[in-house]
């Protein structure tokens, strides 16, 4: 390896807007430095995910490129080695520039290829900012930043979705369901509109997060889905103009095995380098998943709400000192960050919405933000579910005796007796139970409007979480 440079020193070099000076211990080049001075803008960074993806792309593109002939095989190797330390992320530090930057995220894609060519050099004997290894005639050919960017996104985000989110939602389903079975037998009073109803079993209420996360499991794999065609082979407007025909087809198929997800080239370049409808409909679909994790974590939070003077029907388990003052509060903060990371997401769509509208003619010129909102919201996501899982779901037990408490003091109790005397006969009981503090039970069997069998039969409350109007009791509940 050639010898460091000083940390304060400086490297004058060149481009087609004339000298600048670059940090001469850095690997990125003049168009990277240029793009830095530009966008002192937020301080927000492309993540490691987009990094690795678009290291795997200059990786797989100088393969290719020698298999075709078009570059020499000391130069692809080079350029491969120098590329696998950016898929690894020896060089992220090398990865500068501003995500509000330029709409096609050229300046990434030169920082990238700057990055390769010049630890490609360095690998080869040569010295950064040498151009012995050219960031455009070696890294970039057959590529353009139009055709890369986008790839480079879909690529990052079905990867994390694969490797991150689909393993977290399939945890959080799994102990949503266990702790399904296990609530079965926990019979409690449901609510609509925030009111008393009629029961149900804690289990039933389980089940029903359970399937709401399964079916985010599938929305996150039509995420994947609607991700899988990229633009790579368009080039710069998607004619194909500078790239060999098997260029794409090439590398597409590298990335695919080396993901380990199959990718595919866009059937129409122009609509796929055009316009991201794709990521606006990969955003729909962890959006509802936002929503989904949204309302189970809201629920858990106010079923375990009190410990005594609120529903307190769950029990969480307690994680932290809840109050600066109040010593003793336990609050259910796993559930308080699930919902902020929803939130999160919430936004993040607005804003890749947004994005997807910013398509004028053959390019659309928003693609840097969209990536950090969609990749940001995956890793939100992936995060927040396996904490929600490990945290607080997979600890919860419930406070069978709150439950059974509140059943018998419902006013709903009167709705199984509305098929045998008429909803307006079970209505006035209801009314008449409020007024006077007595149960609809002690109403009902005072004023013996059934026998006293008939009676209980009816308001069984295990009885009135099974459909059909004579359920049984259940061999699992006796």
């Amino acid at each position: 390896m050639a010898h460091k440079p000083s940390r304060n020193s400086t490297r004058i070099e060149r481009d087609t807007m004339g000298k600048l000076a670059v940090p001469a211990e850095a690997y990125y080049g003049v168009q990277t430095a240029r793009a830095v001075r530009n966008f002192p803008i937020s301080g927000l960074r492309f993540p490691r995910s987009f990094i690795r993806a678009i290291g795997l792309i200059k990786w797989a593109a100088a393969t290719v490129n020698e298999s075709l002939g078009l570059l020499d095989k000391t130069t692809s190797n080079a350029i491969r080695k120098a590329s696998r330390e950016v898929v690894a992320g020896r060089l992220d530090g090398e990865f500068p520039v501003d995500i509000f930057q330029t709409g096609s995220g050229t300046s990434t894609n030169m920082n990238a290829n700057e990055v390769i060519a010049n630890r490609a050099a360095e690998l080869l004997g040569g010295t950064r900012g040498s151009k012995l290894v050219h960031p455009n005639d070696h890294v970039n050919l057959g590529q353009s930043s139009n055709d890369v960017i986008p790839t480079a996104i879909h690529v990052a985000a079905v990867e994390m979705i694969e490797r991150q989110f689909l393993p977290a939602l399939s945890r959080l389903h799994g102990s949503l369901a266990a702790k399904a079975h296990e609530f079965d037998h926990v019979v409690k009073i449901g609510r609509t509109h925030l009111q008393d109803a009629t029961p149900v079993r804690l289990g039933q209420e389980f089940g029903g997060y359970a399937r709401q996360i399964e079916l985010g499991i599938a929305r996150a794999r039509h995420a994947q889905a609607a991700l899988s065609e990229v633009a790579l082979g368009g080039t710069a407007v998607g004619t194909g103009l500078n790239a060999h025909p098997e260029f794409a087809p090439g590398v597409i198929a590298l990335l695919s095995k080396e993901i380990g997800c199959p990718f595919k080239e866009a059937i129409n370049h122009f609509e796929a380098q055009s316009a991201q409808d794709s990521l606006v409909e990969a955003s729909g679909e962890l959006r509802a998943v936002a929503v989904s994790l949204m309302k189970v974590a809201n629920d858990i939070r106010w079923l375990g709400s009190g410990p005594r003077c609120g529903l307190g029907e769950l029990n969480l388990p307690e994680t932290q000192p809840g109050s600066s003052i109040m010593p003793g509060k336990v609050n259910p903060v796993i559930a308080e960050s699930v919902t902020m990371v929803a939130a999160q997401v919430m936004g993040n769509d607005v804003t890749i919405t947004i994005g997807g509208q910013a398509a004028n003619f053959e390019l659309i010129v928003m693609l840097p933000v969209m990536a950090y909102n969609l990749l940001q919201s995956i890793e939100l996501l992936a995060r927040a579910s396996a904490n929600f899982s490990v945290r607080c779901v997979e600890g919860l037990t419930a406070n069978e005796e709150r439950c059974r408490n509140s059943i018998e003091q419902s006013l709903a109790m009167c709705t199984a007796l509305a098929p045998e005397i008429g909803y307006d006969a079970a209505a006035n009981i209801a009314h008449e139970a409020f007024r006077t503090g007595k149960t609809v039970r002690e109403l009902a069997k005072s004023q013996q409007i059934l026998p006293e069998d008939r009676l209980n039969a009816l308001l069984d409350p295990w009885r009135m979480t099974e459909p059909g109007k004579d359920a049984q009791r259940t061999p699992s509940a006796s």
